[in-house]
């Protein structure tokens, strides 16, 4: 489960990055949702792909809020309610998270298919949220983000955005 490649042979956009691993996150979490609509043959396979994902966007929004957003807030301080909004956001994911994270342990304890129902209910409801935010930080930043760099060279703190372990 790999983000997808940035190319060494044109220079993208930060912004269009940026949409691009918002895709496959989103990808990504549907097909995790998919995995648990049907009963799974190797759950130790489901719990994996269950936590790589967790992982996946909790490395995301952590690249954001310690990388971005700071260089962000620098050049641009009329972005600062923004991006205060979207780190909300990004705590707000994380405890979803770990509750996740949570259930996918007790399964190894419990009654599978309850913990199942669980994680199906959490990632639910972070689809809705993910949607929405997405949405609004690709509205808001995009734009700006496309902006960064001359296509020569990365800004300091705009690595992020071009991290394969997205």
């Amino acid at each position: 489960m790999a983000p997808p490649p940035l190319s060494d042979d044109h220079v993208r956009a930060f912004g269009n990055q940026l949409v691009e691993v918002h895709i496959w996150l989103r990808e990504q979490l549907a097909r995790l949702r998919d995995d648990l609509a049907a009963p799974p043959e190797r759950p130790r396979d489901l719990r994996v792909h269950c936590l790589t994902f967790c992982a996946a966007l909790r490395r995301h929004h952590t690249g954001e809020d310690g990388s971005l957003f700071p260089l962000l807030t620098d050049g641009h301080p009329d972005l600062a309610p923004v991006l205060e909004a979207l780190e909300r956001d990004h705590a707000f994911v994380d405890g979803i998270l770990r509750r996740v994270e949570e259930l996918v342990a007790s399964a190894e304890h419990a009654d599978a298919g309850d913990a199942a129902v669980g994680v199906r209910a959490e990632l639910d409801g972070l689809a809705a949220l993910l949607d929405s935010h997405f949405a609004y930080e690709e509205r808001r930043l995009a734009a700006v983000l496309n902006d960064l760099g001359d296509g020569r060279s990365t800004p300091a703190g705009a690595d992020v955005l071009l991290d394969d372990g997205w």
